[in-house]
């Protein structure tokens, strides 16, 4: 089957009843058949019938052996860096998400990982980051906010030759565009908050592994720490998931037209859009996914500016988060990227004058406008 039908099937008759929509086992524990006998299922902290469904649809999705279900996003990342002991070094993009940053570089260093924040875009520059002790190279495509375009199969091949992961944040384009585990990637992670639960109501996180042996390893830290997806949540991001492909590709249209209309307006400086053909990297980026996501960033002329506009759009919400149906804007300077250190994010370009804008789902026409109307 296609991904669209993949998605719209997941969690269908999964029981005995034929129940077309999978039900919602909201029950803490089970019992036993008998004594040193088990339905596969003792406590939901372990695994719950509802959000096994679900870890087995993600894992189709994205083409791994197995998936798992977490609290939030930044459950799943913590999930994956606890893969690591004291002594590891990792690799990971400048630009991520502000929360990746914060706990690599305030929360996981107490633990004695060492960590080297690099350009993605930059092979050479992350070449010359491996140690001898890196077990990870931890990259997004497009980045968060800058969008810039690593190259998934470089960065694979040269985690390859050190011996380390390759892990690919996967939020932003989902696997309806990109599968990097099919490109040979080790783990992918998801913000399932944003595209794929994609209504704004929902916080989940989900890590997939492309071989057995590293999903093992998730699974046991999942357990041991117990940052899981109750089922009633499970229940809704299965449901939201099935309409991925209608909304990642209205995501798509809109963020295009949005973007072409950025490029020309006279208070705009720069917008960074994949989907753009002036855009670094784009070459990478089509060779390696499908379509270029919703998500675009967009510099104006004066801090004053940006503010200003903040205050004056009315369809447009001001507010963090991404992904969902409704088009949001935010400041990253000062919202989700306010932990990453003022150095690093003036080198970077994360200013007072960058705006990010997650395009909903409305009318194209009606986005245009509110934003042409918050510029004058």
């Amino acid at each position: 089957m296609k991904l669209e039908s993949k998605t719209v099937h997941i969690g269908v008759c999964t029981d005995y009843t034929g129940a077309i929509s999978t039900p919602i086992y909201q029950s803490a524990t089970f019992r036993h058949p008998a004594l040193g006998q088990s339905t596969g299922f003792d406590y939901t902290r372990s695994q719950n019938p509802t959000r096994k469904v679900l870890e087995e649809g993600i894992a189709v999705l994205e083409e791994g052996v197995a998936g798992y279900a977490f609290a939030s996003g930044m459950a799943a990342v913590t999930a994956v860096l606890m893969l690591y002991k004291q002594g590891d070094h990792l690799i990971v993009v400048e630009d991520c998400y502000g929360g990746t940053y914060r706990v690599v570089d305030k929360v996981f260093s107490q633990f004695g990982l060492t960590v080297t924040f690099v350009d993605g875009s930059n092979l050479e520059e992350v070449t010359q980051a491996i140690q001898p002790n890196t077990k990870a190279i931890l990259i997004e495509t497009p980045t968060n906010p800058l969008m810039k375009i690593v190259d998934i199969k470089a960065i694979i091949e040269l985690a390859k030759a050190a011996n380390a992961h390759s892990i690919v944040d996967n939020t932003f384009l989902t696997p309806y565009f990109q599968r990097p585990l099919a490109l040979g990637a080790d783990l992918v992670l998801h913000s399932g908050t944003k595209y794929l639960a994609g209504h704004n109501d929902l916080v989940c996180g989900l890590v997939v592994a492309r071989e057995a042996e590293l999903a093992e390893k998730v699974k046991y830290i999942q357990n041991s720490t117990g940052a899981i997806l109750s089922p009633n949540d499970s229940w809704l991001l299965m449901r939201s998931i099935k309409t991925l492909a209608l909304r990642m590709e209205k995501h798509n249209a809109n963020a295009l037209a949005v973007a072409a209309w950025l490029a020309q307006h006279p208070a705009v400086c720069q917008v960074y859009y994949p989907g753009l053909p002036d855009h670094p990297g784009k070459h990478i980026h089509d060779a390696q996914a499908s379509g270029y996501g919703g998500m675009l960033s967009f510099t104006v002329n004066t801090a004053e500016k940006a503010a200003a506009l903040l205050e004056k759009v009315q369809l447009i919400r001001f507010a963090e988060s991404l992904g969902g149906v409704e088009t949001l804007i935010t400041l990253p300077a000062v919202q989700t990227h306010a932990d990453v250190p003022v150095a690093v994010r003036e080198r970077l370009g994360i200013s007072d004058r960058l705006l990010r804008l997650s395009v909903g789902i409305e009318a194209v026409e009606d986005i245009i406008a509110d934003l042409a109307r918050a510029l004058q």
